[in-house]
């Protein structure tokens, strides 16, 4: 079993910037995926980053390439998400997933252990 908390989620202005983290414990190694998703009132829940703590491989979905960055502490325990330059649009529930099953990334239904959410709101 795998427990997933994220924080650092809150209320900024457009432009601004927000750090995210997610602590991991539990049945994890630092070589498995980790990965972001959000989800919009109304909205699919969507990809939003993953990184790969193996092969370092790190994806991103279009909308946040170049303002969002994913990086893993060593350890493997915590995975972060800066986000720079947000939009009101990147505004949602932002959750921590952990253990890729492959295929697409950015699938929720690829992913098996899930955090509550952290809320991210951009205000224009």
């Amino acid at each position: 079993q795998v427990q997933l908390v994220e924080s650092g989620g809150g209320s900024v202005q457009a432009g601004g910037s927000l750090a995210l983290s997610c602590g991991a414990s539990g049945n994890i190694r630092s070589s498995d995926c980790m990965g972001w998703f959000r989800q919009a009132p109304g909205k699919a829940r969507e990809g939003v980053a993953a990184l790969c703590g193996i092969s370092g491989s790190t994806f991103y979905t279009d909308s946040v390439k170049g303002r969002f960055t994913a990086s893993q502490d060593n350890a493997g325990n915590t995975l972060v998400l800066q986000m720079n330059s947000l939009k009101s649009e990147d505004t949602g529930m932002y959750y921590c997933a952990g253990l890729w099953y492959g295929g697409r990334w950015h699938d929720p239904n690829r992913w098996k252990f899930w955090g509550q959410g952290t809320q991210v709101t951009v205000s224009s």
